[in-house]
């Protein structure tokens, strides 16, 4: 019942599934990283989320707000409301 603070980091960037830079093809991956656990198990796979997949015959480049819309939304709520857990 106690609150408790965390810390997330967020992190994307695209990359192209096909290995070949003339396919008009990406993927960008939205990762959640947590911060406050040691520096040393935060990069490791495990402690990692994959909050969002954005594919498509593009990039979102500077539409890549209407992607995050639904995760800032979510984050927005735990930090003013706070999450039971």
């Amino acid at each position: 019942m106690e609150p408790h603070y965390i810390r997330l980091g967020l992190a994307t960037d695209g990359f192209n599934p096909f290995e070949n830079m003339n396919i008009n093809y990406s993927t960008w991956p939205v990762i959640l990283m947590i911060y406050i656990i040691p520096s040393g198990l935060c990069i490791q796979w495990s402690y990692m989320m994959i909050s969002l997949l954005i594919e498509g015959p593009i990039g979102p480049k500077h539409n890549i707000d209407v992607y995050l819309q639904p995760l800032i939304e979510e984050l927005n709520k735990l930090w003013g409301l706070g999450i039971s857990t």
